[in-house]
């Protein structure tokens, strides 16, 4: 059972400059008044009854709350505290601070295939963890994989927002239409029962934009992408894969498997030749193999400009809604202020699209 503090938030912890803002409310950084350690406030709105549009509903953020109490593992951030007051929800999260693992790979020159597998194994533990606690997170793309800190040798993974995350209970079937396009399983498409081999669809997704720069079924348009991913439409183009190992396809194959019950799941990924060699001949494969950096950076540039865009689009939107709603709207002086309150009313379930806030 999720544990909420009825106490002020700002009580035991300062409040600081924001460091993002989403759908529902913003994260902010935080000091903690006793330790002076440094932490992430996620404040998120709470619908006030069942027909409000503004804010998120008080059990989503209670199941989210319930899956971070019992996800305790250094690959998943950590949640520390929770505050509620009338209006709104505070998440006192560890504060990750290295940003995105795409961003951090960016900057780099070059990547051999045996560091990037650092990586993938990292987010593979913390998913072993999750699965083997019955939850899946349902929302696995390069924004939810984050890096400890830049400064450290071998930074950290530490998977983020489990706004979309589902704890299962036996005998009961799931199903949900929610997630981005790009890394979705064809059983969300099919909105038939899920399970956690979906999340590991969306790790042979990443695993090859990782290694090519290219997103597999990305299409024109979110629809095109949809049926790409119902065909099982996709390549290893040479030109983008040159300086791939074949044990790195052979990860990947393995994975964008229409039949989820034939993908691996995360505990044969980290037992695969590709992440552990069996022999040496495999091992200096991977050394000699390397990621198309010049198609990933493209690739990452593409991503970042697209996220500033919606950003920018959503405001504009939200700004509008504001002076079409003055004359009539009279605000809470109790709320706590944040850039977006309003849902997006262009949302369409078909797009199976669902903006959460990132931390």
């Amino acid at each position: 059972m999720a544990v909420f503090k009825p106490e002020n938030v700002e009580d035991f912890y300062v409040i600081e400059e924001v460091l993002g803002s989403g759908h529902f409310g913003q994260v902010r950084k935080v000091r903690d008044k006793t330790t002076g350690t440094f932490w992430a406030g996620k404040f998120l709105k709470i619908r006030k009854s069942a027909c409000s549009h503004l804010g998120l509903e008080r059990s989503g953020v209670e199941q989210e709350v319930e899956i971070l109490q019992a996800l305790k593992h250094p690959n998943i951030v950590n949640l520390k505290d929770v505050f509620e007051s009338r209006s709104e929800v505070v998440l006192i999260l560890e504060l990750v601070s290295g940003g995105e693992l795409f961003d951090f790979i960016a900057e780099k020159e070059n990547l051999l295939e045996s560091e990037a597998i650092e990586f993938i194994t990292q987010i593979l533990e913390g998913l072993k963890f999750m699965h083997s606690n019955n939850i899946a997170h349902f929302d696995l793309k390069p924004e939810n994989i984050m890096l400890s800190d830049k400064l450290s040798p071998r930074p950290n993974i530490k998977l983020i927002d489990f706004g979309l995350a589902y704890h299962f209970s036996q005998g009961k079937e799931y199903r949900s239409t929610s997630g981005t396009p790009q890394y979705i399983a064809p059983e969300v498409i099919n909105y038939e029962p899920l399970g956690t081999a979906a999340d590991m669809w969306s790790i042979g997704v990443i695993t090859y934009i990782l290694l090519s720069g290219l997103s597999p079924f990305q299409g024109d348009t979110d629809e095109e992408t949809l049926k790409n991913i119902l065909a099982l439409k996709y390549e290893f183009n040479y030109h983008y894969f040159s300086t791939t190992s074949a044990m790195a396809k052979d990860f990947i194959l393995k994975l964008l498997v229409n039949n989820p019950i034939e993908r691996m799941s995360a505990e044969e990924c980290l037992r695969h030749p590709w992440i552990k060699p069996i022999t040496r001949k495999q091992a200096v494969s991977r050394n000699r193999s390397s990621i198309n950096i010049r198609s990933f950076k493209k690739f990452n540039a593409k991503r970042k400009w697209k996220m500033s865009y919606n950003m920018v689009r959503m405001c504009n939107r939200f700004f509008s809604l504001r002076l079409h709603c003055k004359g009539s709207f009279k605000p809470d002086p109790l709320e706590r202020k944040c850039e977006s309150d309003v849902e997006d009313a262009e949302s369409n379930p078909a797009s199976l699209m669902r903006r959460r806030l990132s931390s």
